[in-house]
């Protein structure tokens, strides 16, 4: 990732979460902690942040985030502080997976409500390597949560003792980007059609004139949804089956192991005769742009690529088209529907179930050669 990428994105985690911290963020761009402080301090000196103990905060900030904003990773005993305590006394308990990528939108959707709603927000980590959904549960009713909004560390389904024990709290709660393993389970959730993602970042490459479309999955709970979509595009549609399709490496950096999926990628895509792609995440996207441009492969003359996630698609080196969940929408329509049940108080029994699946959006750039279609 060049230099300019990787500050661009550390001021859009900035905006989105009110607080960066060094460490995080060497893990997350693969990278030492002091060319995360060399960051900083260049971007500081532009005046694009302030510098703290540890990290940075908008400027403007008095050393520490924003009273309204919830920290990117928060331990629930130890719950945000504001200026003023809501005068309504409600407090929403949110758990994520993930402090670094793809839940910074979410969360940041999930605060405008509150802060409209005049609501406390207390956020947990359950991390996709060692998963603690259960104890965070717990924990963020300790801290005296209304009520939960929660996406586990697991996959899309959730697990059938997780959801006893959310129903055990006797609060209400709203499932973000999961849902019941049971279809006919009463639980409210909103979720992202990424399906549909798939299928539609497909069309488009169909429509441009591509027989055969590869894929490469980086193994998120996101990824078997994905892998869905596009089979289902692949049949529909008439595509070549002989297509590669690679399950890359899981999030944690690993480049070694990393770039030898990489390269079975593009291996795969030039032996099939398949000059189009559809890679999760942005992130895998720049490294295979950059490896085909190494082989002498231009983007998108020769290869055409879509991204699904669109965090940093837009920061390549060739824009990269990109599938675009709406992760803020979706963050705020779940707070809604959270703040909705906690204000019905004991008359939320009668309140109908609601599920909430909102469809990505395909964004057109340079990366797959034309325009919508």
């Amino acid at each position: 990732m060049l230099v300019e990428q990787r500050q661009e994105l550390l001021l859009r985690e900035l905006r989105a979460s009110g607080a960066v911290r060094v460490a995080e963020l060497a893990a997350r761009f693969g990278v030492s902690a002091g060319t995360i402080r060399r960051d900083l301090a260049e971007l500081a000196e532009l005046g694009q942040l302030t510098k703290v103990r540890g990290g940075a905060i908008p400027v403007g900030g008095r050393g520490e985030p924003p009273p309204d904003a919830p920290p990117l990773v928060a331990h629930p005993t130890a719950p945000t502080p504001e200026p003023e305590p809501p005068s309504a006394g409600r407090t929403i308990g949110l758990l994520v997976p993930s402090a670094t990528y793809y839940y910074p939108s979410v969360v940041a959707g999930v605060r405008t409500v509150a802060n409209r709603r005049n609501t406390r927000i207390v956020i947990g980590l359950s991390q996709h390597d060692t998963p603690r959904d259960n104890q965070q549960i717990e924990e963020l009713c300790a801290a005296g949560a209304s009520g939960l909004l929660i996406a586990t560390a697991g996959g899309h389904h959730l697990p059938p003792a997780t959801l006893e024990r959310l129903r055990a709290t006797g609060l209400p709660f709203v499932l973000l980007e999961r849902r019941p393993e049971d279809p006919y389970e009463p639980c409210e959730f909103v979720v992202s059609d990424h399906r549909l993602g798939a299928f539609n970042a497909l069309r488009q490459l169909h429509g441009l004139g591509h027989g055969a479309v590869g894929l490469y999955l980086n193994r998120t709970p996101t990824a078997p949804l994905i892998l869905d979509g596009y089979r289902h595009a692949v049949e529909r549609l008439g595509l070549d089956a002989s297509a590669p399709v690679v399950n890359g490496r899981r999030p944690a950096p690993d480049a070694q192991g990393a770039g030898q999926e990489y390269d079975r990628f593009v291996d795969g895509l030039l032996a099939s005769g398949a000059r189009a792609a559809l890679v999760h995440s942005d992130y895998d996207a720049i490294e295979l742009l950059q490896r085909l441009r190494s082989r002498g492969v231009r983007t998108p003359d020769e290869m055409a690529l879509i991204a699904y996630d669109d965090e940093i698609a837009s920061l390549a080196e060739v824009p990269l088209t990109a599938v675009a969940p709406a992760k803020r929408l979706l963050g705020e329509v779940a707070a809604e529907l959270l703040l909705d049940r906690v204000d019905a108080g004991p008359e939320a029994h009668a309140m109908a179930t609601r599920h909430v699946v909102l469809h990505p959006h395909l964004t057109i750039r340079d990366s797959c050669g034309g325009k919508g279609v």
